[in-house]
This record gives C-alpha cells, sequence and structure tokens, in this order.
C-alpha cells in the first residue's frame, strides 16, 4: 500500500515538474537576451563620451532603450525564478502530503496556483520586453525616404 502512494504521489508530482522544465527554458531565453543587451550597453557606454550633438543624442536615447529592456528583463528573470521556487515548495509539499499521510492538497493546489500567476507576470514583462526591442529596432523614417518614388 506504502509502494503505491509513492507512485501515485510521484505522478502527481510529474504536472509541476513540466512547469519546472518550461521555466528552466525561458529562463535560459532570458539570460541570453539580458547578456546581449548588457554587450550593447557597453558598447554605447564607450561611445557615450566620444560623441557630441545628435550622434550624442541618439548614444543617450538607446542607452534609455538598452536600460529600459535591463529592468524589464531582469523583473521577468525575478517573477521567473519566485515561480520556479514556488513549483519546488509545490512538489515538496505534495510528497509530504503523500509520504507523511496528512492531506496538504490544498495547500499544493496553493503554491501551484501562485507559481502559474508569477509565471504569468513574468511572460507578461517578457512580453514588454519584445515589443520594446521591437520599437528600437524600427527603421526611422528619415532613412525610408518615403517621400521618394523609387
Amino acid at each position: 500500500m506504502k509502494g503505491d502512494m509513492i507512485v501515485q504521489t510521484i505522478q502527481l508530482a510529474l504536472t509541476p515538474v513540466f512547469v519546472l522544465v518550461a521555466i528552466g527554458n525561458i529562463l535560459n531565453i532570458l539570460s541570453t537576451r539580458l547578456g546581449r543587451v548588457v554587450d550593447r550597453a557597453r558598447i554605447l557606454q564607450e561611445r557615450h563620451g566620444t560623441t557630441q550633438g545628435m550622434e550624442h543624442d541618439i548614444v543617450v536615447s538607446e542607452l534609455r532603450l538598452v536600460n529600459r529592456r535591463m529592468t524589464l528583463i531582469t523583473q521577468a528573470v525575478r517573477f521567473m525564478v519566485l515561480s520556479a521556487l514556488a513549483i519546488g515548495v509545490t512538489v515538496a509539499v505534495l510528497f509530504l502530503s503523500g509520504l507523511g499521510g496528512m492531506d496538504w492538497h490544498a495547500a499544493a493546489a496553493v503554491t501551484f496556483l501562485a507559481a502559474i500567476v508569477l509565471l504569468l507576470v513574468a511572460l507578461v514583462l517578457f512580453l514588454r520586453e519584445t515589443q520594446v526591442a521591437a520599437d528600437a529596432l524600427r527603421i526611422p523614417s528619415d532613412y525610408l525616404e518615403l517621400h521618394r518614388h523609387i
């Protein structure tokens, strides 16, 4: 009977573990994006002191944008990690409940729901960061010379 309980507990804990794997993959994407943004920030910081006039304004504008992206990514990472921790707590509660003979399923449900909410917040921040990045990639209309017919 105890063996059946262990198998059932492991089966019950699989869903949160799959969510944990997804969170790990998203964290990998976020850390890669953060690394690229930080590299760009370093380049811009080097250019900051050597530019003047309109070129300097462009550098400052891009630095502000890069700073916004770093903030959004860092917040998304924070919420992803909190979500992962909540998943870990969920799995621990499920095992303690299953192996200890206590009914803590309501607590497991609450921690799992908290993990999903944290995950959703992180995904919204990630979406916002990608929107900021996409807006930065738009080519200024001056370069497009839309007034000319080619």
